[in-house]
């Protein structure tokens, strides 16, 4: 049976393992949702997890079936919304609805801490992931953010890149 969980810092190899295998290398050609075109190196290790799951007002929370983590996304209190980020499915679990699944647990978390929006980037170039979002719910609010030039927390730009900003209502 699935279930929702936060993220301890036992939890980091399987995170690690996870959140590469999706966004970049080989494996993350599975799905539809990979940035091995945009940027090289790895996406996050153990250390930034670390950080992250020790972080005040932020969680990764895990998405586990069959007592194995195939899905994972970051919140994290900000002033006046829940900033999401690095969702992550398993390249082979996409388009099977867990991200939505996801995007339900994250709208349920800021209703208990009764933030009323949702804040996001994505990386401008993934029009395909940006319109998932739109179909979600999500706008672009116009605004953008440069593309961090820390290669260990985001891998390297194989172009020059950009985050929008997106951001969902919750009533």
């Amino acid at each position: 049976m699935p279930i929702f969980s936060k993220a301890t810092t036992q939890n980091i190899p399987a995170l690690n393992q996870l959140v590469n295998a999706a966004y970049r290398g080989e494996s993350a050609k599975k799905g539809w949702t990979y940035e091995s075109d945009l940027l090289t190196g790895i996406r996050i290790d153990d250390e930034e997890l670390n950080n992250l799951i020790n972080k005040e007002n932020t969680s990764i929370i895990t998405y586990t079936d069959n007592e194995k983590i195939v899905a994972c996304m970051l919140l994290e209190q900000q002033d006046n919304a829940l900033y999401l980020g690095m969702l992550t499915v398993s390249p082979e679990l996409q388009a099977k609805g867990i991200g939505k699944l996801l995007l339900s647990e994250a709208e349920k978390e800021a209703t208990l801490l009764e933030i009323t929006t949702i804040r996001m980037t994505v990386i401008s170039g993934r029009t395909e992931l940006i319109e998932w979002y739109k179909r979600r719910g999500f706008i672009d609010t116009g605004l953008t953010k440069p593309f961090p030039d820390d290669s260990k927390k985001f891998g390297l730009p194989l172009m020059p890149l950009e985050f929008i900003v997106m951001e969902k209502r919750i009533y």
